[in-house]
């Protein structure tokens, strides 16, 4: 077998494939060099491609308690972000980002609407209730349209809540506002997927679109797992390359059968529930859970280059669920309006902590995960914020954003960003486009580029 012929069958976006199954491959050894001669991963030196992510949690900080002591690399993490403390060094905390186009400039009400359109876009969303909805093309989408094709999927969007995609919600505007973050042109927002195993089989089953049918009947014949169908195929591979990139496919196989085997337990209850029990919102039954699920299937989905591009709107703005599980019965929402009760203030303390432990987990997870001379973390660029700081205002200056990842070893981490006058966060945004190898002159609002 010659040099390109190798490099072909051993390609970093080869698959494993098997009875209608389509399992792509963490990063190996074996890939690295005839990918970074191919060009087609070239974002780093070293042919190592980078990744973008959002990261949103609705209804504001409590901010007093989220900001950082002190600036630059000398800073001490809030009391909110203390699950960070493992991972300080590979984040940034910024404060004096701003969102104006989530403010109201005369539309009236409507700060969550807004807040959740604006929040990627950098455009001030078209107050109506009906269907001539405008905003404008999401960071993400304008990555996804030039990386997509490098890539099985383009982008990948998530959510917890399901999608109202039609009716007016937050004072005159239209649901489709408060339920998307993402949007592929200025009329057509990308709706998060909230089923894990919708998202596992995009991921993983290539032939359930097409043939689901017969797919569903074969699995259920055999109940057997997706990896199930491509256990010959990894033993195959196996046999030609190293010890090591051996022990990454065991680990990498064992991590997507642990997930499909959570998501199938989670379906088995759902499907138990007594008739008179209303379903779950989502799958699972619990929302940690729930979002614990997603977060799994991103790092699976950066970790097989299946996308480079992801968006996860844990919960869309004015989510008035309850977090029962933290000892706390009201409604989000309802809190985030505290009008300076203590008693409050400090519910929403617990579950600005509550969110962080889980980004905190994710970013962990990527990090864990090795890729040429570093870990995907170092090789992507996931931003976690709100377009709303105080709930209760509805304030849209000085957002609260975490950023984590080098960027491929090109930012400067392990810092608190302080500026000293407003800063559109669309800035932030045109700066990862340029990291991302994306000619941009401007985004949104933005009014340059940051030095990272």
């Amino acid at each position: 077998m010659d040099s390109r012929a190798k490099d072909s069958e051993m390609s970093r976006r080869g698959f494993l494939r098997g009875v209608g199954t389509c399992l792509a491959l963490p990063a190996l050894e074996a890939f690295a060099s005839g990918a970074a001669q191919a060009g087609e991963l070239a974002t780093t030196a070293s042919g190592t491609p980078l990744r973008m992510a959002f990261l949103y949690a609705p209804n504001g900080r409590v901010m007093k308690n989220w900001t950082p002591v002190g600036h630059g690399s000398d800073f001490e993490l809030s009391p909110t972000l203390a699950p960070f403390a493992s991972l300080k060094k590979d984040i940034q905390v910024f404060s004096g980002f701003e969102a104006d186009q989530a403010r109201a400039h005369g539309d009236g009400p409507g700060g969550h609407a807004r807040a959740n359109a604006a929040f990627l876009t950098g455009c001030h969303p078209r107050k109506t209730a009906g269907s001539d909805i405008r905003a404008g093309v999401s960071v993400d989408q304008l990555a996804a349209a030039q990386l997509g094709t490098r890539t099985r999927l383009s982008s990948l969007e998530l959510g917890c809540d399901h999608v109202r995609s039609a009716g007016r919600c937050d004072s005159g505007y239209a649901c489709t506002y408060q339920y998307n973050i993402s949007w592929k042109t200025a009329t057509a927002p990308m709706p998060a997927e909230v089923n894990p195993r919708l998202v596992f089989e995009r991921l993983f089953g290539e032939g359930m679109a097409k043939d689901s049918a017969k797919v569903s009947a074969r699995r259920a014949e055999y109940r057997a797992s997706i990896l199930d169908y491509v256990t010959d195929d990894a033993r195959r591979l196996k046999k030609q390359i190293s010890s090591r990139d051996g022990s990454k496919i065991d680990e990498y196989l064992t991590s997507v059968r642990e997930l499909e085997q959570r998501i199938e337990s989670a379906e088995k209850f759902q499907t138990a529930a007594p008739p008179e029990m209303a379903a779950p919102a989502g799958i699972p039954e619990t929302y940690r859970e729930h979002l614990r699920m997603m977060f799994d299937l991103m790092h699976l989905a950066f970790q097989t280059d299946s996308t480079r591009v992801a968006t996860f709107l844990m919960a869309s703005e004015a989510s008035n669920r309850g977090f029962q599980d933290l000892g706390i019965a009201e409604g989000y929402h309802h809190l985030s309006h505290h009008q300076n009760n203590a008693e409050k203030i400090e519910k929403l303390k617990i579950i600005d902590r509550f969110y962080a432990e889980e980004v905190a987990r994710f970013l962990t997870q990527l990090k864990s995960t090795p890729e040429g001379e570093g870990n995907l973390l170092d090789h992507s660029m996931i931003v976690y914020g709100c377009g709303i700081s105080d709930g209760n205002a509805h304030s849209n200056s000085n957002l609260p954003v975490l950023v984590g990842g080098r960027a491929g070893g090109r930012w400067a981490t392990g810092r608190h960003v302080s500026f000293e006058r407003p800063i559109p966060i669309t800035n932030l945004y045109l700066t990862m486009l340029h990291e991302m190898g994306i000619a941009a002159d401007g985004f949104g609002d933005s009014t340059g580029v940051l030095a990272m």
